[in-house]
């Protein structure tokens, strides 16, 4: 293609660029042609370089020999690529000093677009692996678990007020108590999906997660209360009324993060760990039938979004129609 630029165009423009590198330099105390010479012997990048491709391909360590292990641990890596995704549009929203309705908006989209490639990906776990195979090498992973993945949790900090985050039966006691995060997070929902349902005791699993990650979590907390995508939304509401396509989006990832991602996990936990007379325990010892459905939890992020009935309902058309799709593939 030609260009339509004057003849000596381009050199001005090189001579230009030139001018404004040997300014940024100099700046920093070094001279342009100490980087010049560097750049003439620096190799071209390449691909595979720039996305530490061998190394990222290196990262598939099997517990066993069984051929559909590796299947299991690259989805799961996927998956925190997808919730580190999210949480740099997120902490970007929490970090912005001020934030207009629109350029929200396309933060939320964002992030819906993520978790709907992570729902809609779901079938290889749920159709991607052979059941036997899954049942023997998933005992050499006790007592990992997906329940011990931080970012997800710190997705849950980013979107809503904390108190939010509580078991469903702790809200009201601690609804004006913002403050008090630390002694907030002892009844944190997911606390209850790690516990032995017969002596009530904590899981290795979620013992293990405490340790690692219980302080870090409180200081996210802390650090994000009164920036989370709710109080900005809420911020927002009050000078406009004109937010139709922004309640819209965070409509759309309350049900993508609380009820699609958790019931597709229920789906193919069902599909491997169901059984007759028992459900297989998980590798975790997470009472996962209690746990996953959102109808037990009722977690919503944006409760002023949703009529009282639908909170009432909360996940029930995901199940409903999941079984009409069920009930389609059988006829």
């Amino acid at each position: 293609m030609e260009s339509n630029k004057p003849p000596g165009a381009n050199k001005e423009e090189i001579q230009k660029r030139i001018e404004l590198l040997a300014e940024k330099y100099q700046a920093s105390g070094q001279e342009l042609i100490d980087y010049l010479d560097g750049l003439l012997h620096a190799d071209y990048l390449t691909y595979w370089d720039y996305v530490h491709l061998d190394t990222l391909l290196s990262l598939q360590t099997p517990k066993t020999s069984i051929p559909d292990e590796p299947i299991f641990i690259m989805y799961h890596q996927i998956t925190e690529l997808y919730f580190k995704l999210s949480l740099h549009e997120l902490e970007q929203i929490a970090s912005a000093e001020h934030l207009e309705a629109d350029a929200l908006l396309e933060k939320v989209q964002r992030i819906n677009r993520y978790f709907g490639a992570l729902t809609h990906s779901f079938g290889v776990m749920e159709k991607g692996m052979d059941r036997k195979q899954f049942l023997d090498f998933r005992m050499s992973l006790i007592p990992a678990s997906g329940f011990q993945s931080a970012q997800y949790r710190m997705i849950e900090i980013h979107a809503t007020d904390f108190v939010r985050l509580l078991h469903k039966d702790q809200r009201e006691k601690w609804a004006n108590e913002e403050e008090e995060i630390p002694a907030m997070f002892e009844h944190i929902y997911w606390k209850e999906g790690a516990i032995v349902a017969k002596t009530k005791e904590k899981t290795l699993t979620l013992r293990q997660f405490e340790k690692k990650y219980s302080d870090e979590l409180i200081r996210l907390a802390q650090r994000v209360q009164g920036r989370t995508l709710r109080s900005i939304y809420r911020k927002l509401a009050k000078g406009s009324a004109e937010l139709d396509e922004l309640k819209n989006a965070l409509r759309t990832l309350d049900l993508q993060v609380n009820v699609n991602w958790p019931l597709q996990h229920y789906k193919t936990a069902v599909a491997y760990l169901a059984a007759r007379p028992n459900d297989i325990r998980s590798t975790g010892g997470t009472n996962w039938q209690q746990y996953l459905p959102p109808r037990f939890q009722k977690r919503i992020f944006f409760p002023e979004l949703w009529t009282e009935k639908e909170q009432g309902e909360w996940g029930k058309s995901w199940v409903e129609d999941t079984l009409n799709e069920l009930r389609g593939q059988r006829q």
